[in-house]
């Protein structure tokens, strides 16, 4: 893989607030274009994919109702907090399943399935390159255009991948300017000026900042290095000249973006995706019709978390992780391909005391904490989980309480040694990666 764990870790200190809350500020959202013409999902049915909220297992309950107790006596309200937990066909507890709570990042999960519904699992976002002038001995007279295409991932390396290709053809020196237009987003920066400024020096290695050689220095040993200077400035165009293609550059699927946007719960490429569908609006309507969930149980305000507005039930971000289920199993992948897998993946979730082989999305925002996905178990199988705690500034606190919780719940339940196919991410796809083709 050319990406970087680097790379992912950078995003998360610049952008990903919802793992450290008291200092997240929430990016701006792209704007979708003028043009962009939206279908707005019909009302869902009236039957959720999770179970019905009715006679829960009362051992299980018994030892839910204890976890709260604990939660009331340190001063944090049974009204604040929100559990749902069940097998296939088996619910084993509700507390205020069907309540939407604040989710953080939870929204995540919402937006993931709106992405899978609206792209599929095959879609790849495509950033086209061309000109307005001509390509006489490597020199490209005229402008270079750049037409963005809602990439969430485009990045140093990326960038650098991208002039090597152009490299390839012969290019080394454009006389004009480097005009961004569409949906352009580099290193996570949604303004296109201050992302065409990036591409520009990515795509000159005499140019690099520190942060961009120390990418390249994750990249396989002998990656050349593009030397394509552009005399002009940066310019933005909301309607460029007409252009011939010369390259497009086509990112990684959309479940490996996603993977990468949940491990480390990237709120800037959930922004960028969220946004690409239509915004938070659609991505609820989406997400509460393919969940089959009432839409009063999944209320957005942005596509990443990062506002307490953002509300979802227990029920509906469980049915979700089903919708998601469902629409992965026909390409053989399963949910361990779009959420993080304990033990397994690195990300957020690292240091965290959970069950290995758990597969799980967390989120933290404020005073809100939560923790969602399935736990394999050797004696009840496939337990699908939410909690979700509030009601004060409790953030370590939760943690080690959903922590405890799942690993009781584990030990009598019984744990298994390996992750189930069920939920083992698909090997096939490791080694998938973005391409950048010749234009014909």
């Amino acid at each position: 893989m050319r990406y970087s764990a680097s790379a992912l870790f950078i995003s998360v200190l610049l952008m990903a607030g919802c793992s450290n809350p008291e200092t997240a500020q929430s990016p701006e959202s792209p704007k979708p274009e003028a043009a962009r013409n939206l279908v707005i999902p019909p009302t869902p049915p009236s039957a959720p994919l999770a179970i019905a909220p009715t006679t829960p297992d009362p051992t299980t309950t018994q030892t839910v109702q204890q976890y709260l107790a604990r939660l009331a006596a340190q001063g944090y309200p049974q009204s604040a907090q929100g559990i749902w937990i069940q097998t296939t066909d088996q619910l084993l507890a509700n507390h205020q399943g069907t309540i939407p709570l604040s989710a953080a990042s939870l929204t995540k999960v919402a937006t993931s399935l709106a992405a899978l519904q609206t792209y599929g699992v095959d879609h790849r976002f495509q950033t086209i390159v061309g000109t307005n002038g001509t390509i006489e001995n490597g020199v490209v007279k005229g402008d270079l255009i750049v037409q963005g295409g809602d990439d969430p991932f485009f990045v140093w390396e990326e960038a650098i991948a991208l002039g090597n290709a152009l490299s390839q053809q012969g290019i080394k020196q454009v006389t004009g300017d480097l005009i961004v237009t569409g949906r352009f987003f580099m290193n996570f920066e949604t303004d296109l000026g201050q992302a065409g400024t990036l591409l520009k020096q990515a795509l000159n290695a005499r140019t690099w900042s520190s942060e961009a050689l120390s990418q390249y220095e994750t990249l396989p040993t002998g990656t050349p290095k593009p030397q394509i200077a552009i005399a002009g400035s940066v310019k933005v165009s909301g309607n460029p000249p007409t252009f011939t293609t010369i390259a497009r550059h086509q990112s990684l699927p959309l479940p490996e973006l996603l993977k990468k946007m949940n491990r480390f719960s990237n709120n800037a490429m959930s922004e960028i995706v969220a946004s690409s569908i239509g915004g938070a609006k659609v991505v609820s309507l989406k997400a509460a019709q393919a969940a089959r969930v009432p839409q009063n149980e999944v209320i957005l305000v942005n596509g990443s978390g990062l506002a307490v507005e953002n509300r979802i039930s227990p029920r509906a971000v469980c049915s979700m992780f089903f919708a998601i289920d469902q629409l992965l199993k026909p390409s053989k992948m399963t949910i361990g391909d779009i959420f993080a897998i304990v033990g397994t993946d690195e990300g957020i979730l690292e240091g965290r005391k959970l069950p290995t082989g758990l597969v799980t999305k967390s989120g933290s925002l404020n005073e809100v904490s939560a923790l969602a996905g399935v736990l394999p178990t050797s004696k009840n199988g496939l337990v699908w989980f939410v909690i979700m705690n509030g009601g004060g500034a409790n953030l370590e606190g939760f943690r080690s309480g959903q922590e405890a919780l799942l690993n009781s719940f584990a030990n009598q339940w019984g744990r298994v040694p390996t992750v189930p196919a069920e939920l083992a991410a698909n090997r096939d796809r490791v080694n998938l990666k973005s391409v950048v083709e010749k234009a014909n």
